[in-house]
């Protein structure tokens, strides 16, 4: 299976989900990376405050930092390689990137939770919910 690093900004804590004001992109993130770890996923993740030495040993993430700073983080190295830069990846790009077949819970037009394998529109038109 392909390994996924994380490399996060100087968070708080390991996962940035801490505190009163927690951002939200770091909370889905946190929940599809564990997503993906219960399903198989090799997935590691550094937080530049807490282990800076990590971001100095990787040549792609050294390189990032020194070209674009540390705006440029969250970056995703996919088996070594630079894979995306500024953002953190989607849980499905997590599934593909590491081969895992995706659902999605959603809600169909009565708002009962239904499951359906991502590849189309989410429950056949009704909205998502998760």
């Amino acid at each position: 299976m392909k390994k996924l690093q994380v490399f996060d900004p100087a968070l708080c804590c390991s996962s940035g989900v801490c505190g009163s004001d927690v951002d939200q992109k770091l909370v889905d993130f946190s929940a599809d990376a564990d997503w993906a770890k219960q399903q198989g996923a090799v997935i590691e993740r550094f937080n530049l405050a807490q282990q800076p030495m990590a971001f100095a040993e990787h040549s792609a993430i050294r390189a990032l930092l020194q070209r674009s700073g540390d705006s440029a983080l969250p970056a995703t190295l996919l088996d070594g390689e630079l894979a995306l830069a500024g953002r953190y990846p989607t849980r499905a790009e997590l599934a593909r990137w590491t081969n895992l077949q995706q659902s999605d819970t959603c809600c169909t037009e009565s708002d009962r939770p239904a499951t359906t394998t991502t590849g189309g529109a989410c429950c056949g038109g009704g909205k998502c919910c998760g």
